[in-house]
């Protein structure tokens, strides 16, 4: 998707654009870890998507990854394990796919 735009300068490049390009770059040097914070922040849904759609080959690749993310859902769908803060304290933690869409958004409220 990007190499058409690779002899262009950044500041050209759409938000979803940058994005991955700062993902590219961080993959660069083969992290063992890699912390994605908010990286649907201000993506239109089907850069999101793509961008989501690549996290598990990255997995595959080698790299741990944490996300921490608002979009709930697209978290939950490449995650293993979910740990939701509330106030600096983990208020849930668990297996992702085990954990009640009901005991998330009470843990994530503070409800």
């Amino acid at each position: 998707m990007l190499a058409e735009r690779r002899t262009l300068p950044a500041t050209t490049l759409s938000g979803g654009q940058q994005q991955m390009v700062a993902i590219g770059r961080a993959l660069m040097s083969n992290p063992k870890l890699m912390l994605c914070d908010e990286i649907s922040l201000g993506l239109a849904p089907v850069v999101v998507r793509d961008i989501y759609a690549q996290l598990p080959s990255i997995v595959n690749e080698g790299a741990a990854l944490v996300i921490v993310e608002q979009d709930i859902m697209q978290a939950l769908a490449v995650s293993d394990h979910l740990y939701c803060l509330q106030e600096g304290r983990v208020a849930l933690a668990g297996v992702a796919g085990t954990l009640s869409r009901e005991a998330i958004a009470a843990a994530y409220f503070g409800v």
